[in-house]
């Protein structure tokens, strides 16, 4: 089921970054009037931690992630990463996205090369381009063009593209939700142990509860606010139980998966009507 991954070669693990929001807010203004899409978000990631963020479509996952990654701008508040504002693109995070987003005129290897540092050294670059696409297990595929391998071969160079950077903080969009199943599990596999192995701060926007259990330290629902407040707020912020690696039928994951899936207006077995 699982796919390898080869040991991270000196020099590839992460110098993992926190990062703090304080009282962040986003809307957008438009000739129908000013949609609130989040409010009074505060939230603090530790170094290394994998944080799992829940909602409706729609809530602002996704814009929250674009915000940490200097994306967009928020309409209030201040967002940090390891200390610093946020200020225009963040080059201490790198995001991996639904789509692959591969340049389908250069090889895998060239995809993986494009996320480098740009002031890195062509020498070590091609060195750290081999190890990356080694680790997640498509040396061999380093000459093949996007058009040429599947839809997880493509996620996986996209993970190691933006790996190469060395981010402080890995954002991920919902990365395996165009994946088929079998491949979703392996790559949430694959994810889990790079992370483990090369220590970078993890913000995952997913709307699989199963997937949260499996990859994250901790959970944020978020969703409506007070009645008074516009826009998706933090309506919770939980532990998972147990360590990573976390096995996925872990009976003290039970009960946080009932309240997770009531949040989100799938109710359990035993609170629907007869």
């Amino acid at each position: 089921m699982s796919m390898s991954v080869a040991p991270l070669a000196p020099g590839l693990h992460a110098d993992p970054a926190p990062v703090t929001l304080h009282q962040v807010a986003r809307a957008f203004t438009g000739r129908r009037g000013t949609h609130h899409v989040l409010t009074d978000i505060t939230l603090h990631v530790a170094a290394g931690e994998v944080v799992a963020l829940l909602g409706a479509s729609g809530c602002g996952k996704s814009t929250l992630l674009r915000l940490v990654g200097g994306l967009d701008q928020p309409s209030a508040g201040e967002i940090r990463v390891d200390g610093h504002p946020v200020r225009g693109v963040e080059s201490r995070t790198a995001m991996v996205f639904q789509d692959p987003r591969l340049l389908p005129w250069r090889t895998l290897a060239g995809n993986v090369a494009f996320g480098l540092p740009p002031a890195q050294k062509r020498t070590s670059g091609r060195a750290d381009v081999r190890d990356w696409l080694e680790v997640v297990g498509l040396a061999e595929f380093a000459e093949h063009r996007p058009r040429q391998v599947s839809g997880g071969m493509a996620q996986r160079t996209a993970l190691a593209r933006a790996l190469a950077r060395r981010p402080g903080v890995l954002l991920l969009d919902e990365p395996f939700a165009a994946l088929d199943a079998l491949t979703r599990l392996r790559m949430q596999d694959l994810v889990d142990r790079v992370q483990r192995a090369a220590g970078t701060t993890v913000l995952l926007v997913t709307h699989d509860v199963d997937e949260a259990l499996r990859l994250a330290d901790r959970i944020v629902v978020l969703g409506p606010g007070q009645p008074h407040q516009r826009g998706s707020t933090v309506q919770l912020v939980t532990a998972v139980p147990g360590a990573r690696p976390r096995d996925r039928h872990d009976p003290a994951s039970a009960a946080l998966r009932t309240e997770l899936l009531d949040r989100l207006g799938v109710p359990s077995e035993g609170s629907r009507n007869p």
